[in-house]
């Protein structure tokens, strides 16, 4: 178990898009947050209070979570100092990043001779099975994106807040690194062997009662040249009852793709649904998740209007507004 609460690092984040694990623990977990580390030259800020190892070991922080997703997922050099300063001073680490803690020797060596713990999560715990494609009872719901980071996860996460408070069965299934993080379990999908990746989803949404519903946290995009491949396997792996189509409107280009411009959510609406009908005949789209932190509110709800009078679906940006619209519709199926 990963000791809470959390020092959230965010080492030398060039945008605030790479501090977006910091930034979902902060939103979803906030009593596990003290405060934010950040080296010089970071431009991402979460809004917490900036601690020092010492203040944040004062206010009871006990493990410095990486709060960082850069691009490759690498344990930066520049990053080392703070690290090994950490555990030194009597806290452990835990990192979501593809580069895992346990290969850095220098890190081994002090958290072993300060008898300090270092946390991995993108390391897959079980021996997951080939998907089989065998349908099975309960419900599950797959958030879709016309690109990478445009809030899959919150979707998600503030559609299973919605549904608790309504008393409806249903679990939040984290697929990546910020939502195992936030929850303490999960597949870390990016990182299961390619041919294994649809049964671990699979695994990860077993058969249930009928009223039950599955939340599964979606990753990548079916239309991004770096990561289509998780998408598929939790389309096939899946099998969604109900799609919600998210996007973020004010991009220029794909994320890390500078030669890439997103597609419309009509484009990812007419892909997916073959996709998903292959391996649920009943899959349809429900509702559309928009994004719109770079707009004001003035623009969001008239973007927001307009997606819905175009798309004919009920549409939110379900952190900004609620996700009521969108629990609506599952309720409905």
């Amino acid at each position: 178990m990963i000791k809470t609460p959390y020092l959230l690092f965010l080492g030398d984040a060039p945008d605030q898009l790479a501090a977006k694990v910091g930034q979902g623990i902060k939103d979803w977990r906030p009593d596990n947050a003290v405060g934010q580390f950040r080296m010089e030259g970071c431009k991402a800020d979460l809004g917490l209070t900036d601690m020092s190892l010492l203040d944040a070991k004062a206010a009871g922080a006990k493990t410095l979570v990486i709060g960082v997703a850069n691009r490759g997922g690498v344990v930066s050099g520049a990053w080392k100092k703070v690290l090994v300063t950490a555990l030194e001073e009597g806290f452990d680490l835990a990192s979501g990043l593809h580069g895992l803690l346990t290969d850095e020797p220098d890190l081994v060596a002090v958290a072993a001779a300060c008898g300090r713990d270092l946390h991995d999560v993108r390391v897959p715990s079980v021996q997951y099975p080939i998907a089989s494609g065998v349908r099975r009872r309960g419900k599950r719901c797959l958030a879709v994106g016309t690109d990478c980071s445009v809030g899959k996860m919150y979707t998600a996460l503030a559609m299973d807040h919605e549904m608790q408070a309504r008393g409806m069965n249903v679990t939040f299934r984290p697929t990546g690194q910020t939502g195992i993080l936030i929850t303490g379990d999960g597949v870390p999908l990016d990182a299961v062997v390619a041919d294994f990746m649809a049964g671990s989803v699979e695994w990860l949404t077993p058969e249930n009662t009928d009223d039950h519903w599955d939340l599964i946290e979606g990753q990548g995009s079916l239309f991004h040249a770096s990561y289509s491949g998780v998408t598929m396997a939790l389309i096939h792996g899946g099998q969604p009852d109900a799609l919600i189509l998210c996007h973020e409107p004010t991009r220029t280009h794909m994320r890390g793709l500078p030669d890439y411009t997103p597609p419309s959510l009509e484009a990812l609406r007419d892909m997916v649904l073959p996709i998903a009908r292959f391996v649920n005949p009943a899959a349809k789209v429900v509702g559309i998740s928009i994004n719109t932190q770079h707009m004001s509110d003035g623009d969001a709800r008239a973007y927001i209007a307009a997606t819905e009078s175009r798309m004919g679906l009920p549409t939110t940006d379900p952190f900004r507004y609620g996700s009521a619209k969108l629990v609506d519709a599952l309720a409905a199926i």
